[in-house]
């Protein structure tokens, strides 16, 4: 690790994780003063999580959800490209091939991972969210216990009553344009909002065109003291080319080209995804209250390979209703909670030949058909939680989940002497939480925890090369153990947060790739996950009208295969594929009564191993990125708002992402590499009217 980078950090600052500056108008500047809360969500535990606000928001472009995310100790999104992402959490789903698994998603308490265990978070716009919470590792008992936790997206409501209509409009390098519409509305009992967001870009590579139209809805009627429905509307509209990864040589020589191959079919993938929501929520008592929600998914995917044509729908409906509640006993109030969640989905999928080489150049032609599948999938959890006071200081919360998950896949298309249908049940799995936290002062909090997770293969990694159910295919399972603070200093203004973990994963599921679109999954072996997180965030004000906000946050991950056997050979005691032993993300955020504000943050990633033998690794690189903006109250019910930002700020060239483990066919070189953009430029600007 280049420890010049460090010392560049902190000349930065100190991370900010998801705190917000209060205040009454746009030209008012309040001082901040941190919380540590004795008892947090009774639904999440007495642990601290991380929430990522509008603050974190502000420090980046309103197309990237990758950086704000980037900005937890822990966790790391790569993003190949804007519809190209995989999370994750202290070192969970590195190995995942494409896309994001191990871990939960919900939209406003809606589960949006699908049956087969993947999120795709690239759907949803970073403009209408409110805030983000991330559940590092298997402690969030009511959002499934996954390896690799939970992530829980809120939408932007309006805090106060009245109407406002704002819109932002942005350009940007690479032909960007983004507008994005808001109503919202706010008056006694009733509380709506409504927008849509448009955005296109050609992006930075060759074949990677990127355009979205989205509409939410989200309102929510107070029916009296007792009773509150909502409902959420969202629907996603976009398509996307498809440059993918390119091999090294392709990498040092042109980064902005795509792959040779995908190029030619001019690759993309078309996708409209619908989800509804309705949530009924029920106050028994000050000491009983029931949230209940019923929801449905619609997902039409369409994409063009170069080795075959992707056709797929999937319908995905559920519920979930969750009980909270308290007591009291000698020693003070008691909370607890409990509920179940039930997600079933149907999916129904096709490929057929792509005639590309055979279309005089115009990209992909649909040909015969190569398969017709289709699966059901369910997943069951059911959870429960209570904290009980052991002294004044001390609380200690004992929760659990139960899981049980189905596949039953049916292939439509062979004739029944070749049939290759399946059903695989995996047995319940019965996953304990124990959390510990105490209270030294107001200010001061210790926790800890051990806590049980897992991880479910894929239907496709349970079958064998021959489309059979492999019945030896089984769950990853995995304790983790934690040990944490959460200090205010300095009169409030200076948080500190400190995590060290330790956990030990055992039947490592391993994607073995056996050809384009072929993975095969097996049972390798066991892995040791420790780290180090370390949270620094100071406010001041430097005179009554300006505040400076320095962040630091810093994450080790040791990572290494406990035991790894994959045929021949033995990878026992090499890193993990696919994580940095290093991050690092840093900077200042500097705000003016009069509306002003400068941010400038510093990533640094380490190097990564990109294969097994660790014999390959990426290059570490470090990301300076800067953002400045000015807000005016121009009248009682007008605000005028610009921005302007710069991206990598030094043009460096390296991999925003990366592919493990790739393999070469037809003689091609591996293509391990999705490279980053180079300096790019974005400006905003922002129009409110109060009615």
């Amino acid at each position: 690790m280049n420890y010049k980078v460090i010392v560049l950090s902190f000349l930065f600052g100190f991370q900010a994780i998801g705190q917000e500056v209060k205040k009454d108008s746009i030209t008012q500047l309040e001082e901040v003063i941190l919380s540590v809360k004795k008892i947090a969500n009774p639904v999440i535990g007495i642990t601290t999580t991380d929430v990522i606000g509008a603050t974190t928001f502000e420090n980046y472009s309103p197309l990237d959800i990758a950086s704000s995310i980037n900005q937890v100790s822990g966790v790391y999104l790569l993003s190949g490209a804007l519809n190209t992402n995989r999370i994750t959490i202290r070192g969970i789903g590195a190995r995942t091939p494409f896309g994001t698994d191990k871990l939960r998603l919900y939209y406003n308490e809606i589960p949006i991972t699908n049956g087969a265990g993947f999120s795709t978070i690239e759907a949803f716009d970073i403009e209408n969210l409110g805030s983000i919470e991330v559940i590092k590792g298997p402690k969030g008992s009511a959002y499934g216990s996954n390896l690799g936790g939970a992530i829980l997206l809120q939408s932007r409501t309006q805090k106060r009553d009245g109407s406002v209509f704002t819109n932002n409009f942005t350009v940007g390098s690479y032909e960007l344009l983004k507008n994005n519409l808001d109503f919202s509305h706010r008056d006694g009992d009733i509380d709506l909002s409504l927008k849509y967001g448009h955005v296109e870009t050609d992006g930075y590579r060759e074949n990677s065109r990127f355009e979205r139209d989205a509409l939410l809805l989200n309102t929510s009627y107070e029916i009296n003291a007792q009773n509150k429905i909502e409902l959420l509307v969202n629907f996603i509209d976009y398509s996307a080319q498809i440059p993918s990864s390119i091999s090294r040589s392709a990498f040092d020589e042109d980064p902005t080209q795509a792959a040779f191959t995908w190029a030619q079919s001019k690759g993309f993938e078309a996708n409209k995804y619908t989800l509804l929501g309705l949530t009924y929520s029920h106050a028994f008592s000050k000491k009983l209250e029931n949230a209940t929600s019923i929801f449905y998914s619609y997902l039409d995917h369409y994409e063009p390979r170069p080795f075959n044509i992707l056709d797929e729908y999937t319908n995905g409906f559920g519920f979930r209703t969750n009980f909270t509640g308290n007591f009291t006993i000698p020693l003070g109030k008691t909370f607890y909670s409990f509920g179940s969640e039930l997600y079933k989905d149907e999916y129904h999928w096709a490929t057929f030949d792509n005639l590309y080489q055979d279309n005089n150049g115009n990209g992909s032609l649909k040909g015969d058909r190569i398969s017709n599948n289709r699966e059901f999938r369910r997943q069951l959890n059911v959870f429960g939680s209570v904290t009980l006071p052991l002294s004044s200081r001390l609380l200690i919360q004992a929760g659990f989940n139960i899981n049980n998950t189905s596949y039953n896949f049916q292939d439509i298309f062979n004739t029944a002497e070749n049939n290759k249908s399946a059903e695989r049940d995996f047995k319940t799995i019965f996953l304990p939480n124990l959390d510990l936290s105490y209270a030294f002062s107001e200010n001061h909090l210790l926790y800890a925890n051990i806590s049980k997770g897992f991880s479910n293969p894929s239907l496709e990694e349970t079958l064998t090369p021959g489309g059979i159910i492999n019945p030896d295919i089984a769950q990853e399972t995995g304790i983790n153990y934690e040990l944490g603070t959460n200090l205010l200093l300095v009169n409030k203004r200076l948080q500190l947060k400190v995590a060290i973990y330790q956990m030990d994963i055992k039947n490592l599921l391993v994607a073995q790739r056996v050809g384009d679109d072929q993975f095969i999954g097996k049972n390798a072996g066991r892995t040791k996950h420790q780290g180090l997180e370390l949270d620094i965030n100071y406010r001041f004000k430097i005179t009554s009208n300006l505040a400076l906000s320095p962040f630091f946050s810093y994450t080790l991950n040791n990572h290494k295969f406990k035991e790894f056997v994959d045929g021949d050979n033995n990878y026992s005691g090499n890193p993990l594929t696919g994580v940095p032993k290093n991050k690092i993300n840093s900077g200042v955020q500097l705000k003016h009564s009069s509306g002003f504000y400068w941010n400038t943050t510093l990533q640094f990633i380490d190097e990564i191993p990109l294969n097994d033998a660790t014999t390959l690794y990426s290059e570490a690189f470090t990301l300076l990125n800067t953002r400045m903006g000015y807000s005016k109250e121009i009248s009682r019910n007008f605000i005028f708002g610009i921005d302007f930002g710069m991206n990598n700020i030094g043009n460096i060239q390296y991999a925003q992402s990366v592919l493990i483990n790739a393999v070469g066919f037809g003689g091609a070189a591996p293509r391990y590499y999705y490279p980053g953009n180079a300096r790019n430029y974005y400006g905003s600007l922002q129009l409110s009217y109060k009615l």
